[in-house]
């Protein structure tokens, strides 16, 4: 797809569903009794593989257009697999299954495209193996696909080496099939949307400081959840209204939760002018978010912060390298081992047209304020480098060409319409 530069962006936008929080309401729902009713349910890829994963479980999942409803069937309700699980190019699903699936009484077996065989599973699969689990790495390489062996498991206190929702959820969710309670000690805090959707379903689980610590045998029971605008989609307006001049955006009804909010702080450090409307914290905290055109000035990126942001952190490269001064990222190594290398392949195009940035091992030091012009880019099928780029586009002299473009449909099948609507095209 090719991509030209933006005079200025002007309207507003609704974010899809959080693709987080859109996955757990699947997961949970199959988990509780009664039915859950999920509406702005995010209709990527990566959720509707988590869909597919339960329906071969026995769980009915109607999907509808207006809502999602999934017909419980409670803790003990899941049934062997009518086949393999493939879980496409989604982590969360992976990750999250993989504690569920370890208390079962069967075996299953899982899957995923080519990114997902090369993502790192040993760090969810040692402290499943800790409480019990069996879970091995089929081609013995610590990566999918992962055959689960369901076996008694028991509670544990896990300290996390890594600021991971997914490595901490994939222990509680093991943890409610456990014989004991269940706790996990984060280096920083993660995101939480799974605590705070568990306790709604009726869980006992509670949180305090960096640990979080469940009981087993809850009696789950269905809910209806409305499904908030996924940040991590939103950052890229967010970004695109702060570097087209001229431009302001409206995005409505954007879930901000702390734990997510990183884009936001950071955003307003640069210098960004970033409006909250209409917030609302009854439950996942929201707001409509008004962003105009800003002069952003580097900063400092390390720390506490990092897992708040660490899937913004592409289109962070974005803004920096369109401001003056030097904005320098650290403890950021997990961008390794996501979809794609993700510092390798920042430093690569951004380089490529024009921008003054170095990698480092955790992180990248961008020098900004050059002028950028249009390349080719690889999307290396990773969502947020395409989306990520399509934003550096709207301030690049030229053309930029981006080769796999169409990946953004694991989390935003309509971004491309809506930007393009925003710029007037």
């Amino acid at each position: 797809m090719i991509f030209q530069k933006a005079h200025t962006l002007r309207g507003e936008v609704t974010i899809p569903g959080d693709k987080s929080i859109s996955h757990r309401a699947v997961m949970f729902g199959s988990l509780a009794e009664g039915r859950t009713e999920v509406t702005n349910f995010l209709q990527g890829a990566d959720c509707l593989s988590t869909i597919d994963a339960f329906r071969k479980m026995g769980i009915e999942i109607e999907n509808t257009p207006e809502k999602i409803l999934i017909h419980g069937r409670g803790l003990h309700g899941l049934q062997a697999p009518s086949s393999v699980l493939d879980m496409g190019n989604s982590g969360t699903t992976t990750r999250l299954i993989s504690g569920i699936l370890a208390g079962q009484t069967f075996e299953s077996t899982l899957t995923g495209d080519a990114s997902i065989r090369k993502r790192p599973m040993r760090r969810i699969m040692e402290p499943l193996s800790m409480m019990g689990g069996k879970v091995e790495s089929i081609n013995s390489n610590d990566c999918a696909p992962l055959r689960i062996t369901g076996a008694p498991l028991h509670g544990i206190h896990y300290h996390s080496k890594v600021a991971s929702a997914q490595v901490k959820s994939a222990v509680l969710l093991a943890g409610l099939y456990a014989d004991g309670e269940t706790l996990v000690t984060e280096p920083t805090l993660s995101r939480n949307h799974t605590e705070i959707m568990l306790r709604y379903f009726g869980a006992d689980l509670q949180s305090e400081g960096k640990t979080a610590r469940i009981l087993p045998e809850p009696h789950l029971e269905g809910r209806k959840i409305d499904v908030p605008g996924d940040i991590s989609s939103a950052a890229y307006f967010i970004a695109a209204g702060l570097i087209v001049p001229g431009s302001e955006i409206l995005i409505r009804n954007v879930g901000i939760n702390p734990t997510r909010d990183g884009i936001l702080r950071v955003a307003q450090e640069m210098g960004g002018n970033i409006t909250l409307l209409d917030e609302n914290y009854n439950g996942e905290p929201t707001a409509d978010l008004l962003v105009k055109h800003s002069q952003l000035h580097g900063v400092t990126i390390e720390g506490d912060i990092i897992p708040t942001l660490i899937d913004e952190l592409p289109i962070i490269n974005i803004m920096a390298a369109c401001a003056n001064g030097t904005t320098v990222i650290r403890d950021a190594a997990e961008l390794k081992v996501k979809e794609s290398n993700r510092i390798d392949v920042m430093v690569r195009y951004l380089s490529a047209m024009g921008c003054d940035i170095t990698g480092t091992d955790d992180g990248m030091v961008i020098h900004g304020g050059q002028p950028l012009h249009g390349t080719e880019v690889d999307s290396h099928m990773d969502h947020r480098i395409a989306m990520s780029f399509a934003v550096a586009s709207l301030v690049a002299e030229g053309e930029t060409t981006i080769k796999g473009s169409d990946v953004v449909s694991i989390s935003y099948p309509g971004f491309y319409k809506d930007l393009a609507r925003l710029c007037g095209f």
